[in-house]
């Protein structure tokens, strides 16, 4: 397992590499970033002050190494960029220091605050949208997914398949709108629910901020209704071939109730593919929440980076995008380990 999960790691720093190039080349790369900051009419002086402050005065590959330098855990940093930058962590040398640090994201062109405050603020808002859209989903997927299977034939096979199809198909930012509308607007005096709203309010009153997770129903289901659609239909057809195998009629004959035997024995062998759906999407609704955050004016990382495209500010655009890919990969890497735990069958070798 150690050996398994080396490679994993590994793997995943390599990806993360990759991405880190990429983001590099698209974002810098090819253009001249202190002319979106200043305009086309900036004098040379202050454009010139600029671009060495944001070291686009280097070579690209020298630009590429400080970018690097800036983004590793363990880099190195003389005290006036430490001072400058604002870094945190564990500093070891003189006047060049050996830093164990939390990676630098550099600082926000509009409002030059720090990236990764930026950023950091706004995440907990997107993880709370995304766990609750997937709860959602995972709640009412499965249990539609085993009746389906279990009512095969029947109008309530039917209406699932249906359904599953219906959500699948409909694009999200579309559901968004239509949703935000019915439930936030045309009938807000029966569902009590607003068209936007984050999951931070302030008092009117008092001023002080306070949790407003009433906020949450419209953007999650939004969000919610794509997995929910795969999660019903990849159960269904676990289950179906679940229900086929010889053990579950070995069950059946030492007379097991047909709610032990489909909960506790059936579901538990089909549940990898579902798994493997709910690992994987929730690290998509982390990406897929940009829309559905900008559409509800729900204060997370994708209305934060939809805003920052707008104003062509890239190193926050930057730094949401090498964020999420970072939880992509950790959550694809946490997956194995739940393969594992629910069919003893798997091994990680």
């Amino acid at each position: 397992m150690i050996k398994y999960f080396t490679r994993r790691i590994i793997y995943g720093i390599l990806v993360m590499l990759g991405v880190i190039v990429l983001v590099f080349l698209l974002f810098q790369g090819f253009a001249d970033p202190s002319r979106l900051i200043m305009g086309q009419r900036a004098d040379a002086a202050t454009q010139e002050n600029i671009r060495r402050e944001l070291y686009l005065d280097q070579p690209k590959w020298k630009q590429f190494v400080l970018f690097m330098n800036d983004l590793s855990p363990i880099a190195v940093h003389s005290d006036a960029e430490i001072a400058k930058k604002q870094l945190k962590g564990i500093f070891i040398g003189g006047d060049r220091n050996l830093a164990i640090k939390l990676p630098y994201l550099r600082r926000s062109y509009q409002t030059r605050k720090n990236v990764g405050e930026v950023l950091m603020e706004a995440l907990p808002g997107t993880l709370l949208l995304a766990v609750a859209a997937m709860c959602i989903a995972v709640a009412l997927g499965i249990p539609l997914g085993v009746l389906a299977a279990v009512k095969k034939d029947t109008w309530l096979d039917t209406s699932a398949i249906f359904t599953s199809v219906l959500g699948i198909s409909a694009p999200s930012f579309f559901m968004g709108i239509v949703i935000a509308y019915l439930f936030g607007f045309v009938w807000s005096q029966y569902t009590g629910l607003h068209m936007t709203g984050s999951w931070r309010d302030m008092d009117e009153v008092t001023g002080k901020p306070f949790w407003s997770l009433q906020n949450l129903w419209l953007p999650a289901i939004t969000l919610g209704i794509r997995p929910l659609a795969i999660i019903t239909q990849l159960t269904r057809s676990a289950m179906l071939d679940v229900l086929n195998q010889d053990y579950i009629r070995t069950a059946y004959a030492k007379g097991l109730s047909k709610r032990v035997v489909i909960w506790k024995h059936a579901l538990r062998n089909a549940l990898n593919p579902v798994i493997t759906a709910i690992t994987g999407w929730f690290a998509e609704l982390l990406a897929g929440a940009f829309f559905v955050e900008y559409i509800f004016g729900w204060k997370g990382i994708g209305k934060v980076t939809v805003d920052a495209l707008e104003k062509l500010d890239f190193p926050v655009v930057m730094g949401s995008v090498l964020i999420t890919s970072f939880f992509f990969i950790l959550v694809n890497i946490l997956a194995d380990v739940l393969y594992a735990v629910v069919d003893p069958r798997v091994r990680l070798e």
